[in-house]
């Protein structure tokens, strides 16, 4: 073998350049991962009111109580909504308070067979979708079918390729109106048809309008969801709403003891970056002048906790 001392030289050289040229490349290890910034806390709890959680004989009254609380959204029952609008509106003057959803309040459903009790849903529910607009609230809740409610179309799929289309229509009303459909699931003693979050965002997918949106509800995720923060992320963009309460006899948040535990949802309401209202809907074993103070007190430190 011969041995040329100028080659020789000439690779190592090439061979340094190449360890140098290696060394001003960074290289990003398994154990290295990019930082971020943690901005979860950031993110404000927007507490609503369901019309029924505070005593009260008037919406001024109820209004006053709830700035004392920092509460800066309502939730009204739909039903007889337009008789009362203007006085609400009056009492609303001047208030850093604003109409979250409106609850029912709808005459039939929109699954039902019957022709008539259909057209009467369509009817009443766009009458509601106009309100809300009016109101400037993001939507109007609706269950599809509630198990008491019969005959209903079977669970089949072309009853949910009928359903989508359906609520294409709705949803493109509503967006006339510069609010939303917000489909609610229930838990299975209430309703068969949609009972977990998933359901109701994969619907919303299919009908792809921005105008269909779906909510979660603590009470109802409690028997139907393995995890909230699961339940809340596979809603993803199409989460507009949230309800609230006690998570053994839906009462005030904190009136079943630890079990009222809302953190793994509330965390993952914070890292999705929700802007909406986390809305009770809920009753009162005790007085409410003691537990509706007690139970916005509990939520807000648990929405502090960052795990």
């Amino acid at each position: 073998m011969n041995f040329n001392r100028r080659d020789f030289l000439n690779r190592g050289l090439l061979g340094a350049g190449a360890v140098l040229i290696g060394s001003q490349i960074p290289v990003l290890t398994s154990c290295e991962t990019p930082k971020r910034e943690d901005k979860t806390q950031k993110v404000p709890l927007n507490l609503s009111f369901q019309e029924g959680t505070l005593d009260g004989d008037s919406f001024n009254e109820k209004f006053d109580k709830m700035e004392e609380l920092g509460i800066t959204g309502f939730e009204p029952w739909g039903s007889g909504l337009n008789a009362r609008k203007k006085e609400m509106l009056e009492a609303l003057k001047g208030r850093n308070i604003k109409i979250s959803a409106i609850c029912a309040g709808f005459k039939g459903f929109i699954l039902s067979q019957e022709e008539a009790v259909f057209e009467e849903f369509m009817t009443t529910y766009k009458d509601l979708l106009r309100l809300a607009g009016e109101l400037g609230s993001v939507g109007v809740i609706m269950v599809p079918a509630f198990n008491r409610q019969e005959p209903c179309r079977p669970h089949t799929i072309e009853t949910r390729e009928w359903l989508v289309e359906t609520l294409s229509e709705l949803g493109d009303f509503a967006l006339k109106n510069n609010t939303s459909v917000i489909l609610e699931p229930l838990n299975r003693n209430e309703a068969f048809y949609l009972r977990q979050v998933s359901d109701a965002a994969s619907i919303c997918r299919d009908v792809n309008n921005k105008g269909v949106t779906c909510m979660g509800d603590f009470w109802h995720m409690t028997f139907e969801e393995t995890s909230d923060s699961g339940a809340f992320f596979s809603a993803g963009e199409y989460l507009s709403h949230v309800h609230v309460a006690s998570r053994k006899r839906r009462s005030m948040p904190g009136e079943d003891d630890e079990t009222d535990n809302y953190i793994d949802g509330f965390k993952a309401l914070k890292q999705m970056n929700y802007q909406g209202f986390v809305s009770f809907e809920c009753g009162s074993i005790g007085n409410r002048a003691d537990t509706v103070p007690a139970a916005v007190k509990l939520l807000r430190e648990q929405w502090e906790i960052e795990s």
